[in-house]
Formats: structure tokens, sequence, C-alpha cells
């Protein structure tokens, strides 16, 4: 059966995005390139169910072929980022699944979390509110996070029996905060605060609650304006170099930069500095 994004945007196909309408979550695509996904359930602190985990999935793998969108902004509606896995769309309904059915939403979950990293763009997490569970591990999986003091963020998987093991987070939140900290959320399932996560590395800014999403777009759209295939190219990096040595680090450093010197905004860049100029930027 076709999905409603593969039915938009063929596979393998440079298309534009901006033009997709999402059935279970709001997008849009800003002046200047910068995507937003708007996770829109506020009368319930927008919570997950299954077919908008599978929506958000494809819609970052599809933001591969992508070449209208170059940065994107992820937030939730109503004052919260968003509560994790519906309790009655999703938590009950797995109480009675069987083990073939639970591996399958499990790996699909996980899914979501290697398409937000595997996606070319950056992707700003703008954090207010309620940030829990699958919610939290959105929000971990994003490149760069902005909040506010109010926000609290939960790993909260051991507070309903479950391992805090959870779509990667034993792997990515102690590169973030250290293996302590980490530590301490997962086993805990307590709530970081706003200032707790800046101070521990967290978040990267902490902004007033009625600028967060105009701050979290302007942001991306200031890194929009820079060499995105070149951001394309260190997301890629940082994402690899975790499995790698610091020499093998440095040979797949060399062959990367050596391809974005290929590129025309390197020589773009190059034409403007001499004209003492600012560069235009065209991701190509």
């Amino acid at each position: 059966m076709t999905r409603p994004i593969d039915a938009h945007l063929a596979a393998g196909n440079r298309r534009p995005l901006a033009a997709y309408r999402a059935e279970h979550f709001l997008w849009r695509v800003e002046p200047g390139g910068v995507g937003v996904v708007t996770l829109n359930r506020p009368e319930r602190k927008n919570p997950l169910t299954f077919d908008s985990y599978a929506e958000l999935r494809e819609l970052f793998r599809n933001l591969a072929y992508a070449d209208d969108v170059k940065l994107v902004v992820v937030h939730g509606a109503g004052g919260n980022f968003g509560s994790g896995g519906d309790v009655h769309e999703i938590i009950g309904p797995l109480t009675k699944m069987p083990m073939p059915d639970l591996l399958a939403f499990t790996r699909m979950t996980g899914d979501l979390v290697k398409a937000m990293r595997a996606c070319p763009q950056p992707i700003v997490a703008a954090i207010d509110g309620v940030c829990a569970g699958a919610g939290a591990i959105m929000a971990m999986s994003a490149d760069l996070r902005v909040g506010t003091a109010r926000s609290k963020t939960a790993f909260l998987f051991t507070r309903v029996g479950l391992a805090g093991c959870d779509m990667g987070a034993c792997a990515i939140l102690p590169r973030i905060i250290g293996q302590g900290r980490a530590s301490e959320l997962l086993y805990s399932g307590r709530a970081m605060s706003g200032d707790e996560a800046l101070a521990w590395g967290f978040l990267n800014r902490v902004v007033e609650p009625e600028a967060l999403e105009r701050e979290a777009i302007a942001w991306a759209a200031e890194l929009a304006t820079g060499p995105t295939f070149a951001h394309g190219m260190t997301k890629r990096m940082l994402h690899q170099e975790w499995a790698m040595g610091v020499d093998e680090a440095i040979e797949s450093e060399a062959q990367a930069q050596a391809i974005c010197m290929m590129t025309r905004d390197f020589h773009r860049a190059y034409e403007a500095f001499a004209a003492k100029k600012k560069p235009v930027f065209e991701g190509d």
C-alpha cells in the first residue's frame, strides 16, 4: 500500500517538500528553507501514536531527497513538547501484543531516531513544558536544542516498568550529558529542569517561553544561510565517527573535506573573501 508521503515524494527524486501535507502532525516550510514539524495534540500534551511514529519516520527519511529544506525545527503545540507514547492508543495495545509484534513496534520507534540522525539537515528541537518518554528521545535525537526554564525532560521508561535503554538512549544521551548524569536520568526517570539541562549541556540555549518558536526558527534560518552540503557532511561525520578510532576519523574527515572542496560553495566563499564580500551559499 502506498503511504501518503510516498505518493508525494518518489524515492530517489529530489523534489520539494513544501507542498507535503502531513496527516498526524503539522508540517510547513518557512522562507529560507526551514522545515517546521509541530506535534499537534495539545489537549493531551502532544503524545505520539502508531501512525504519527510511522509518518514522522517517513518524513525524516524523505528529507534526504528534499531540495527546499535546509534545516528542520521540531516543537510541540500548546506549551509542551511531547508526552511520549499515548497511554490509550499505544501503551494499552502493547500490553496485549505477542512478542513478534512488540519487537516490530520497538524497531519502528528506533527507526525514527535513525531517520532523524540520517537526514542531512541539522535538526533544532524547541523544548517547552513536558518533554517525556519518546518526546525526550526525539529531543535527544536532534542536533541542537533550545528550551525554556520551565521545560521538564524525562526519560521515564522505568516509571512504567521498562528499561531506560529505549530508542538509543543508552548510546546517545551519555554522549550529550555524560555517563553519570545519563545513568541518573535513565535509572530514576526523573525530570531534568530547563536550567539543569542547560548546565548539563543537553540544551544549547534557554529562552522565554513566548519566544521559543521564534528563536528556534531564527536560529535554524541563520544556519540555513550557510553551506548546506557541508552542514550535511558535518552531521554525517559527527554520527559516523562515534564508531571510529582517531586515525580512522582523521582519514574520513580528509575525504569528507576533499569532497566539500569540490563544491561551488567552497569556490563562492573564496571569491567572496577575495572581493571582501559576504559569501552567499547555494548548497551545491
